[in-house]
């Protein structure tokens, strides 16, 4: 699907070049001189290399399409997750590198939403919330409630995050996927 240069956002998937590209950075800009551009910064998604491109406003680019599936998290092995669509019982492998960090935050059986590109998956999506428990966190020093002091925290999955001051070793709290962040104990 072709779409303005304008309309470029951050995260979308532009096949570009022979490639497929990842917009990690946008910015519109309009000099005194000369017509309007967006400077886009784009990582390669099957090379992992990165490229800067400057698209002037009146030019189009084509945006991915991408089909996007809910699959279940099953487990995972030294350099793959396996996950399992819940109405087919078709079983996918993901490598690791290709899912990052999010990797941590998978439980047995969360439903993600995972992308595909030519039938070969490219990213999931977790859902914007997530239950953790956290393993290990620093005591809270009395006379911090003045600001909103935070302490660091470390989730049993390996993450650390920041969190309140009531929170204690062995409370579920639920995380937003999105930022890494606290959100509310349970």
């Amino acid at each position: 699907m072709k779409i303005n240069a304008s309309e470029i956002r951050v995260g979308m998937l532009l096949e570009y070049k022979d490639d497929l590209w990842q917009v990690l950075k946008t910015q519109h800009v309009k000099p005194g001189k000369g017509g309007a551009f967006a400077q886009v910064e784009m990582k390669s998604v099957n090379k992992n290399t990165k490229l800067n491109e400057r698209f002037r406003s009146s030019e189009s680019v084509e945006k991915a399409s991408l089909e996007e599936t809910n699959f279940n998290y099953l487990y995972e092995d030294d350099n793959k997750y396996f996950f399992i669509n819940p109405k087919t019982f078709e079983q996918i492998e993901i490598k690791k590198n290709l899912i990052g960090e999010k990797g941590k935050l998978l439980t047995e059986n969360l439903e993600v939403s995972v992308s595909f590109y030519n039938e070969n998956p490219i990213e999931i999506d977790l859902p914007n919330q997530v239950t953790c428990k956290i393993k290990t966190t620093d005591v809270a020093l009395k006379g911090q409630t003045v600001s909103s002091s935070y302490k660091p925290a470390t989730l049993e999955n390996g993450l650390n995050i920041q969190v309140p001051p009531f929170i204690e070793a062995g409370d579920n709290i639920i995380l937003d996927t999105r930022n890494l962040e606290y959100i509310k104990k349970i």
